[in-house]
């Protein structure tokens, strides 16, 4: 499905808690990519700022691979060099003054399943950033069920417990890299694992483990439910995890949102998500959460001001100090992010 652009516009809200500060912890940057559904639709510096404008206190970003504007040629390993490069170049600019500091911080990729020989890549994904790279993000997100759609990097079945690809994921520790894990429910024990075996690699969760909602599971809603809870739960466990809450809004969560006449309000979304949210806030604590924005990913299902403010919804009853970890201290500081602050 390819949504019109226009769409999330139909639904407009003025942003609640206008001074509270935000750093985004989750968006893309692309030309052009054929890796989904989302293909001819490049998403770049203006079309962020512009969904960034509508009124919450964004002070800055980091910017997280999709596999987008790889090198043409050379060793196919040193191709995602490409895509670093390219954010690192764009966003440039906002890396001064009083405006956003878009990208921040940048998260690349890298095929950790090359095992010992993954080293020269990272070293060069982090001359690329400028000073800028973060980390990596190699995606596990499977499922046996055709009416699943895989990662884009298309994964095979347990790869956060193949010892190759572990082999590649102990170069990051001593890199000072951090690891963004992708999958779906079923896998969390699999990132449980990962995190187990390396204690020292601060691993991010993305996508609030990835709760499936399509296909087998689309009428086993409950089921589903409870079997995130638990792998969520242990997850929690590792100290060395934290996690992104949001990103639950893609069509493979199976809420529907993308098939609406209208797109969802603030109110609506709380309705659905906020089981998801606190059950995360509960296990993780607030030192180890962070809401994330998923742009443009999840723009085919809400507007951007939209999204943030059903996040300040569900967590309307928490302090300042735990809004300001929330939404911004934890990102910059597991980023390792300088900006203006939280006051």
């Amino acid at each position: 499905m390819v949504q019109d652009p226009t769409w999330v516009n139909l639904v407009v809200e003025e942003a609640l808690e206008p001074g509270l500060a935000i750093c985004d912890p989750h968006h893309h940057l692309w030309i052009y990519r054929e890796s989904d559904h989302l293909r001819d639709h490049q998403y770049l510096l203006n079309d962020l700022l512009n969904d960034l404008s509508g009124g919450h206190n964004i002070k800055s970003t980091v910017a997280v691979e999709c596999r987008a504007e790889f090198l043409k040629d050379g060793p196919p390993e040193m191709r995602p060099i490409g895509e670093t490069r390219f954010v690192a170049e764009l966003t440039e600019e906002c890396q001064s003054g009083d405006g956003i500091r878009v990208a921040a911080g940048i998260v690349g990729s890298a095929d950790l399943d090359l095992g010992d020989a993954i080293r020269p890549v990272l070293e060069a994904q982090i001359e690329a950033g400028r000073g800028r790279f973060r980390g990596i993000r190699h995606t596990a997100s499977w499922d046996a069920s055709d009416a699943v759609r895989n990662g884009f990097t298309n994964p095979p079945p347990g790869l956060y417990l193949d010892r190759v690809f572990r082999e590649g994921f102990a170069h990051l520790e001593q890199l000072g890299l951090t690891f963004e894990a992708w999958c779906y429910h079923p896998q969390l024990l699999d990132v449980a694992s990962l995190a187990r075996s390396f204690p020292n690699t601060t691993i991010i969760m993305n996508h609030l483990g990835g709760p499936l909602g399509i296909g087998p599971y689309s009428k086993r809603r409950a089921e589903v439910f409870t079997q995130w809870q638990n792998g969520l739960t242990e997850l929690a466990a590792c100290p060395n995890v934290h996690i992104k809450l949001g990103g639950i809004q893609m069509d493979v969560n199976g809420f529907g949102w993308e098939d609406r006449v209208l797109p969802p309000t603030s109110e609506e979304l709380v309705k659905i998500t906020t089981p998801y949210h606190l059950h995360a806030i509960e296990k993780f604590g607030v030192d180890r959460a962070m809401f994330q924005g998923n742009y443009p990913v999840d723009k085919l299902s809400c507007g951007y001001t939209v999204l943030w403010n059903s996040f300040k919804r569900i967590v309307s009853d928490a302090s300042p100090e735990e809004k300001a970890k929330l939404f911004h201290d934890n990102a910059t500081c597991l980023y390792n992010l300088e900006d203006q602050g939280s006051g």
